[in-house]
């Protein structure tokens, strides 16, 4: 009987989410609002926290360009059921296709958050008259010290002192002070929220390591590589990395010997997300969110793989290590590296 949350949790996202795929809002909202506005994620919403006898590792993900932070849900749900602690941010970069925080009114600051003042931000394209990597290299600063700074909420709450919570919801973030295993946190992320893995990994001495799925490595400084020397795990998917790319993902590997590029046969840039769930055959066909994988084989590789990497750099006592032949590429519908770096050489 309890509720489930749904997908999508507010309809200003469908604004956004049409900004963000250059369509006109008033026809391509409701569109998606019928396509989308029934999917409930499949948790319950304002669950209790259930205290452990050991303290729960943490990961804090990052979203693609034109993404929110709920379209990870199936990633998420998979890592939380798993042990973890997962804060799934939403970046104010204006890389989200939408996004909102609550600002108390100034001169009432202590009205509760069902009063507070909420202000959206929409998704903003490249300005014309502007270089693609300068204008995208700074969002990424912004969005890698935004993990950063979710980080740092947690090590707040962790030692008792919670924010105060402007959002409308009973969760008492009290419950998981001394919870938290602040000497295990990774940092996890798709396309552009893939680069920022990476680039927080370099930033924050306590990320220990990064999971960075299917990266867009285009927004990352050159002189960035040789810093990298945590390991990152490359979830790959077929179609979407380019030659140029896997050559920066080799730079990093490199440095760090534990640094492993894998890639999923038949998957697309969409396998990683929810969409590839959700998605009917005609949106499919337009916007191309599934591969010839079958979508729940493509995630369980994406999410094993995953675990079994955050086991041996987090050390954690846990049976993931079963899937350790999943980071060499090894199993169905998986290579080493990637077929386009292969065809290159």
């Amino acid at each position: 009987g309890a509720e489930q949350p749904a997908w999508i949790p507010r309809y200003e996202y469908y604004y956004g989410l049409a900004d963000y795929m250059n369509m006109n809002r008033k026809w391509f909202a409701p569109l998606l609002s019928v396509t989308f506005g029934s999917c409930k994620i499949p948790v319950n919403w304002n669950a209790p926290f259930r205290p452990s006898s050991h303290k729960y590792p943490l990961i804090i993900f990052s979203h693609g360009l034109g993404a929110i932070r709920t379209v990870y849900s199936a990633i998420c749900i998979e890592m939380a059921s798993r042990g973890f602690l997962v804060i799934a941010l939403e970046h104010r970069d204006r890389s989200a296709s939408a996004t909102y925080f609550c600002k108390l009114d100034p001169e009432a600051p202590d009205l509760p958050g069902s009063q507070a003042n909420e202000e959206w931000l929409s998704y903003r394209g490249v300005p014309k008259d502007q270089k693609e990597f300068h204008f995208r290299n700074p969002q990424l600063h912004q969005r890698a010290n935004e993990c950063i700074r979710g980080l740092k909420l947690f090590r707040s709450i962790d030692a008792g002192k919670p924010p105060v919570n402007l959002l409308r919801t009973d969760f008492d973030l009290s419950a998981l002070k001394d919870n938290i295993d602040l000497t295990k946190v990774a940092v996890m992320g798709h396309s552009f929220g893939g680069a920022t893995s990476v680039l927080a990994l370099v930033k924050e001495a306590q990320f220990k390591c990064a999971v960075a799925l299917d990266a867009w490595m285009f927004p990352l400084e050159n002189s960035l590589y040789p810093k990298v020397t945590k390991p990152v795990l490359f979830v790959n998917t077929e179609s979407f990395q380019t030659p140029e790319s896997v050559a920066k993902m080799k730079r990093i590997s490199a440095t760090s010997n534990e640094s492993k590029i894998i890639t999923i046969l038949g998957s697309v840039h969409q396998s990683q997300t929810d969409f590839t769930f959700l998605a009917g055959n005609l949106v499919n066909r337009v916007f191309q969110t599934r591969g010839t994988i079958d979508p729940y084989e493509g995630h369980r590789i994406t999410n094993q793989a995953a675990l079994a990497f955050l086991q041996k750099h987090l050390q954690l006592k846990e049976d993931f290590d079963q899937w350790d032949h999943l980071l060499e590429g090894i199993g169905d519908c998986i290579v080493p590296d990637s077929p386009l770096q292969k065809s290159s050489l």
